[in-house]
């Protein structure tokens, strides 16, 4: 059974340690990550960034019992276990799988999450254009045509990252 912790990102690896101690080995932690482009002191810095921000998916099938999830409230790292997770299992494993799909070779996801839609405004989230808002003129195959204010230009679709606005 798959649950949502929120964690505290400076205390993930006592915690991931603690549930393996307590649930046993064959526990298993899944966040989806995007690898973002940004640019500091004029360098191209890549960063891994979580797409659900402090929120992992945690699967073992000793979840199901309300008395396990109380054993673990307390753990090390662990701020909290959303409730309701056991009546959304469908879309808990629907979203995963969506994920693991969008997820290219080195395991991080993929621009294909969103939704482009043509003459909405989105803002880019990697490469020389970070920050800036564009709308989306029209789209081909892996070409997009955009305008940041008065410029006119192509990009590639599978390049850049961006989100709506």
């Amino acid at each position: 059974m798959w649950a949502i912790i929120k964690s505290d990102k400076k205390k993930i690896s006592f915690m991931q340690k603690d549930l393996k101690e307590k649930l046993g080995k064959d526990l298993v932690f899944y966040s989806p990550k995007i690898l973002i482009d940004k640019f500091k002191n004029n360098k191209k810095i890549n960063c891994e960034l979580n797409l659900l921000g402090d929120y992992i998916f945690c699967y073992h099938k000793k979840l199901s019992s309300p008395f396990t999830v109380n054993s673990i409230r307390f753990t090390r790292g662990l701020k909290y276990i959303l409730n309701g997770f056991i009546a959304s299992q469908n879309e808990i494993i629907e979203f995963i799988e969506n994920c693991k799909k969008l997820e290219n070779k080195r395991g991080y996801i993929t621009q294909n999450i969103f939704e482009i839609l043509v003459d909405k405004k989105y803002k880019f989230s990697s490469g020389p254009f970070t920050n800036q808002i564009f709308r989306i003129i029209s789209m081909q195959k892996d070409k997009i045509n955009i305008s940041i204010g008065n410029l006119k230009t192509k990009i590639n679709k599978k390049k850049f990252l961006f989100h709506p606005v």
